[in-house]
């Protein structure tokens, strides 16, 4: 199918969706990388979302879901068929000491949320730049805190369009990792069960953690995050740190000077610099200290 008789029959079916074509993707993206979705579009309800993912599915298309861009590397070739952005289920409400947050909320906005409420629980969660589906998806944490810690339940689509209300132990939350990727659902909204504190305590604990944050993590350029997992009994910083990359660039892509587990985009990096650079950064440290080291960002979409 054409794209241009896409765009016709997701106008007859869906016609409250918006639908772009040949869109750019990097400005989607933290690095500000990445080529042209063939479709792009954003379903501003569950509902449209469900009908984008059923039309999908019964039309053999492919689908790609983007959330905030944040932990992700989009190549410079694009994205064939539909690319679905869930930035606009991004509502966040109070019910007693839950907070139940949409998709495309981000999760620092969840977390001083729950700060204006007087629910401690997403401290951690107060520097992490992702949506709440992708901090789901990859079960995000910093600071000694993961979202399976306050996580209780979810609501997601199968690939098919079928809406699930998992719970937490459905979810089978590990490090970087949950049954969401495993599955490939989509989260459309998450439920977190938060304590009751001093409002000004939680204050003074995100004050902390984010101070630490920008003394530590290089947020003056575009980047992806931390690039590696890291390593049973080590970390993925120190060790590049130790096989002398840091600082080291191909094209606008650097190891961060400020941290070497992050790559910064310095000067109109592309997505192929990216990845030339992960791959020498796993290399390198694989020849000196013998470990190979896991990327925790994802790649995504075809080579230019």
């Amino acid at each position: 199918m054409y794209i241009t008789q896409i765009v016709e029959q997701l106008k007859q079916e869906i016609p409250t969706l918006i639908v772009k074509v040949e869109e750019d993707l990097a400005p989607y993206t933290f690095t500000k990388t990445g080529g042209k979705a063939d479709l792009f579009v954003m379903p501003t309800s569950h509902n449209l979302a469900a009908k984008t993912l059923a039309f999908a599915y019964a039309n053999q298309i492919p689908l790609t879901i983007l959330g905030n861009g944040s932990n992700l590397i989009i190549k410079d070739g694009g994205i064939r068929g539909i690319v679905m952005y869930l930035d606009a289920l991004h509502a966040i409400k109070r019910e007693g000491t839950k907070v139940i947050a949409g998709c495309g909320a981000k999760i620092i906005d969840v977390s001083r949320f729950a700060l204006a409420e007087s629910l401690s629980g997403l401290e951690f969660a107060c520097g992490i730049p992702g949506s709440v589906g992708g901090a789901l998806y990859m079960n995000a944490g910093a600071y000694g805190g993961e979202i399976s810690d306050v996580l209780i339940e979810a609501t997601v689509l199968t690939v098919s369009g079928e809406l699930l209300h998992l719970k937490k132990d459905q979810l089978e939350a590990k490090y970087r990792r949950s049954s969401i990727a495993d599955q490939h659902y989509i989260v459309l909204e998450a439920v977190f069960e938060l304590a009751l504190a001093d409002k000004q305590a939680i204050r003074l604990k995100m004050d902390e953690l984010t101070e630490m944050r920008e003394s530590k993590q290089p947020l003056e350029y575009p980047s992806c995050g931390s690039v590696f997992k890291r390593p049973p009994g080590h970390f993925a910083g120190k060790l590049i740190q130790e096989a002398g990359l840091q600082g080291y660039q191909i094209g606008g892509a650097q190891v961060s000077m400020k941290h070497a587990g992050f790559i910064v985009n310095i000067d109109h990096a592309t997505a192929t610099d990216y990845m030339e650079l992960i791959a020498y950064v796993q290399k390198i440290v694989l020849e000196q200290s013998g470990i190979l080291l896991e990327t925790e960002v994802k790649i995504i979409g075809e080579d230019k």
